[in-house]
This record gives structure tokens, sequence and C-alpha cells, in this order.
């Protein structure tokens, strides 16, 4: 018997997996959320914001048999999208086509695979951001990582520019360990370093303070004691990442062009934004994850980060700095 042919389904799954592009990955049971708990807390606090989405979902994120059912097991995957890009006023994940469709394609590729190498129909759904699931808490029961005080899932040899995507299917899999372990340690260079002070406590985020959040999911107007301390930014944050010493340590350049960034995404003038049209918008951001800010949203993010620009150059220093 050839080494192929003794090595058992989970290796085989993850070794497919890693073929296609995901790194790291990990197999485990469905069933309650650990998190949701604190979950339920947070929104009760209010902290999600005008993420409605978030409360009408919020039963179903409690045991992740229930988004969909008859689904015994999930692959959790993720794909690196590259920590040592530089800084930009768009955040690394949306500087290229959107993830979301990449994943689901490769995760819906896996999972006809797995029919194919199990020789019958396999019920399964793949997710990424796309259901009412705690991803990261899933994620550290497969294994990949805990999840930080800056609340992103972090894995001790990937840091944590990553994305996550899991397939639920109907199959007794061996689940792997859980990560049970926090390495963060004394550590609250993630905390400090927020400009809006969004985190209440470690582990704990206000989204309402949450640049990442006002510059995608907040709809309305930003509190004006806020848009100072929003810089130039235009789509989303990566700051409570670029100072966490596992990604100093550990984020890595992008390996995969399914996810490379669009040279215009890197770092684009704010004033290319104030005066689009609906129909400039949808072709500047075809397949682009910025689409979730809607036009309306990036002109009013660019409004804000020019007046940002004109009062550093006024004042010789950032907004945020001491």
């Amino acid at each position: 018997m050839t080494a192929i042919a003794a090595a058992s389904l989970e290796e085989r799954i993850k070794r497919r997996a890693h073929e296609m592009g995901f790194d790291p990955v990990g197999i485990t049971r469905l069933g309650p959320a650990a998190t949701h708990d604190a979950f339920a807390q947070w929104l009760e606090q209010g902290y999600a914001g005008e993420m409605n989405y978030l409360v009408r979902g919020a039963d179903k994120r409690r045991d992740t048999t229930l988004p969909f059912a008859d689904v015994r097991s999930a692959v959790v995957v993720a794909l690196n999208y590259g920590g040592k890009q530089p800084a930009g006023s768009i955040a690394r994940y949306a500087r290229g086509d959107d993830y979301h469709d990449v994943m689901l394609g490769r995760l819906a590729e896996l999972h006809g695979w797995l029919e194919a190498e199990c020789g019958w129909d396999i019920r399964g759904k793949p997710y990424v951001d796309t259901g009412p699931i705690l991803e990261r808490d899933l994620a550290r029961r497969a294994g990949l990582g805990w999840i930080g005080k800056n609340t992103m899932l972090i894995n001790p040899k990937r840091g944590s520019f990553f994305f996550l995507g899991a397939l639920f299917v109907d199959l007794e899999l061996q689940a792997d360990a859980p990560f049970e372990t926090d390495h963060c340690g004394s550590c609250t260079r993630c905390l400090d370093a927020c400009p809006t002070e969004a985190f209440v406590a470690p582990h704990v985020m206000d989204a309402r303070r949450c640049i990442s959040y006002l510059t995608i999911e907040h709809r309305s107007d930003i509190a004006p004691e806020l848009q100072p301390l929003m810089g130039e930014m235009l789509y989303g944050c990566d700051i409570c990442q670029e100072v966490c010493p596992w990604n100093l340590k550990f984020a890595t350049e992008i390996g995969d062009p399914a996810v490379a960034p669009r040279k215009e995404n890197v770092d684009p003038d704010p004033e290319e934004f104030v005066a689009l049209t609906d129909e400039q918008f949808r072709r500047r951001f075809s397949r682009s994850p910025i689409k979730r800010t809607k036009r309306h949203g990036l002109s009013r993010n660019a409004r804000i980060a020019i007046r940002n620009r004109r009062a550093i150059r006024v004042s010789g220093k950032a907004s945020n700095d001491p």
C-alpha cells in the first residue's frame, strides 16, 4: 500500500486544501460556540452599532449545527493576503478581488473533490462571512490559532493577515485539537495603538469607534469627534494588526495571485472618490470588496480623509499624534 493510499481522509482533505492555496487548515466537529455568551453580551452593550444583521442572526450563531441542517464537521481554512504590503488608505484585505468570490469558489471545488474522493454525494456548504457563524470561534476549535486582544484570530506561525472560510459537510471527520492557549501575554500594543480607542477592554471592541466599521458598515454620518482620529483611511484599517508582534515576526508576502492587490487600490488619492457617479463607482470597484461601502460611503470617507490631510499639513503632525 502506498503512502498516499494509506493516508486518512482527513489528511487527504488537508493536503488538497493546501494544494489549493489554503494555509493553515484544520478540522472540527460542529456544535455549540464557546464564545456565544460573550457575543450575546457584546450585542446587548450596543457595540455592534448599525450592524443589525448580527442581531437578526444571533440565535443561530450559538451553535454551528443551526445555519445549515444535517452537517456534522467543518474543514476550516485560512488564506494569506499579505501582511508585508505597505500601509495605505485601503486595508490590505480589500485591495484585490473580492475574497468572498475567491474562497467560496475554492471551497466549492474542495467540496466537489471530496465527493469524488468518497464516491458519493455529500451534503455540504461553504461559508466565507456568508452565514450566521462565529468564524473565529470555529477556527480556534479547529486548531488554527487563538483570538487575540484585538479580537483577531492569530496563528503562531502566520500572524493574523489571513481570511477565514469553512466547508460544512455531513461527514464524521476526526477533529483536530482546539487551540487552547493564549499567547498575547501582557502585550497591549494593539489596544494602545488604536487611534479611536475602540477597545473597551482586551478582547472587547466597540465597533462604533472602530475605523473599519466606520468606513465600511456605518451608513449614517460619522460623529464629528471621531472624524479627525480617522486619519486618511478610506476603507478599513490595519493598525491593530500592524503593531502586533506576531505579525511583525511572521507576516508574509502575498503568495497567491488571486488575492494580489490592484495597483490603483494600494494608496489612492481620496480626491478621485469625492465626485464619483454610481456608474463610475461600479466600474472602478467591480469584483472588489470595496463595493460594500457603496458610493455614498466612500465619498463620505474621502471627504473626511481630505480634511484630515489638510489639517496635518497645517499642524505638521497627524491628528492622532500625541
